[in-house]
């Protein structure tokens, strides 16, 4: 390694002094997508980063997804998948879909690479022990099991965070009658966020953030008020499955939590980027 990489090295890490000192002891939530996991690389990199901010302080709890999963293997069981407005149409099979994926697999592998990384990791599905409450989504089309959360318990996160380990949250939740519902990982990570008033809560997605032309990644928008976010998504600026990662910002940043942040996960290290530098990435949504 070359003087210049060195002192490029410690000018990064002096820089990051003044973010490592004002989130010490807080909490971040962050909210990964299942394009995103896909990518094995990708994924070894976000964990890399939960498990570097869990050293120095920072607590994390990781909320992720799942849809290219869920979908493919219910293409391979021969059923097609729906989705409205960023939700999936969810009836009893694939809800027996979406628990085996995202329990069964995901989540268990996601803490597995942590732990094996040095990490401490737990998996969690909104069922154990009540953390996450739902009812039935009512709105003019009929999704089926996708709830909407009511309630947040979230003892047994506080539990494991101030026992030193990573809560990972597969976004099944429970009913009052003990019902199981699929739940949009994005509201189930600002709803959680907002529970346990995480200081920031950060979306990871394929995307740049918010763009005013979906089709033009030059017409990224860096910041927005939650009123601003909320007008774009009036005026249909906002689309498809950018719908549920907004209004789950919006959901955190009514609800206390002072920055959501919309960023790019293929960026490589776009957790420490967003969190401990200058710079900053994606969009942000301040409340």
């Amino acid at each position: 390694m070359t003087e210049k990489s060195l002192r490029e090295r410690a000018q990064t890490l002096a820089e990051a002094l003044p973010y490592l000192h004002k989130y010490h002891g807080s909490s971040v939530t962050i909210k990964c997508g299942g394009s995103v996991m896909l990518d094995a690389d990708l994924q070894a990199g976000v964990l890399r980063d939960v498990i570097l901010l869990s050293y120095v302080g920072i607590s994390t709890i990781l909320v992720h997804g799942g849809g290219p999963e869920i979908s493919e293997m219910m293409r391979r069981l021969g059923r097609e998948p729906q989705v409205v407005e960023g939700l999936r149409v969810t009836d009893a099979e694939t809800m027996r879909i979406a628990q085996m994926v995202l329990v069964g697999r995901i989540n268990q592998d996601i803490v597995s690479a942590i732990n094996q990384q040095g990490g401490k990791a737990v998996g969690l599905s909104g069922k154990d022990a009540g953390l996450l409450v739902a009812s039935k989504k009512e709105g003019p089309v009929d999704l089926g099991l996708v709830g909407e959360v009511e309630e947040v318990r979230p003892e047994i996160l506080h539990t494991l965070v101030g026992a030193g380990y990573v809560p990972v949250v597969a976004p099944i939740a429970v009913g009052r009658q003990g019902e199981t519902f699929n739940v949009n990982a994005d509201h189930a990570a600002g709803r959680l966020a907002a529970a346990v008033k995480a200081a920031k809560l950060i979306v990871l997605s394929d995307v740049p953030g918010i763009l005013r032309d979906r089709h033009d990644e030059s017409t990224l928008i860096s910041a927005l008020t939650a009123a601003e976010a909320q007008a774009l998504l009036d005026a249909g600026v906002i689309e498809q499955g950018m719908i549920p990662k907004v209004q789950g910002c919006l959901d955190a940043a009514r609800s206390g939590v002072e920055r959501c942040h919309l960023i790019d996960g293929r960026v490589p290290h776009a957790i420490l980027i967003e969190l401990l530098t200058d710079a900053g990435i994606g969009t942000m949504i301040s409340a």
